[in-house]
């Protein structure tokens, strides 16, 4: 092996095989940068939230929440059946989503 394959990256750039383990990494890597961000929202934020979810409650009206998820964008619609402060949940249509997840709001006329 010459010094010149030694220096830089010459020793990947001559090799034309790929270790598995490698491979994997790479995929992992790929899978990462398409993840979101969860959005921070701040305290006003959450009381208007906070509000559309009780009008939802209370009146019976269409709720739309934009929700976190790692790799789509989600959204639920439809009108809020219960709320569960101790284990932070709220129900709509008859299933459970976690309060935290939520990153805006708005009401359907």
């Amino acid at each position: 092996m010459s010094r010149k394959k030694l220096e830089g990256n010459g020793m990947w750039e001559s090799s034309r095989m790929m270790l598995p383990e490698h491979k994997v990494r790479l995929n992992q890597l790929t899978e990462d940068e398409k993840k979101r961000q969860r959005i921070d929202l701040d305290e006003q934020e959450w009381v208007i939230i906070s509000q559309l979810v009780e009008d939802s409650l209370k009146h019976r009206q269409l709720i739309k929440l934009q929700m976190f998820h790692e790799t789509e964008e989600l959204e639920v619609s439809g009108i809020v059946d219960r709320v569960d402060q101790l284990k932070g949940r709220f129900m709509v249509d008859g299933e459970w989503f976690a309060i935290k997840d939520i990153e805006g709001a708005s009401l359907e006329d």
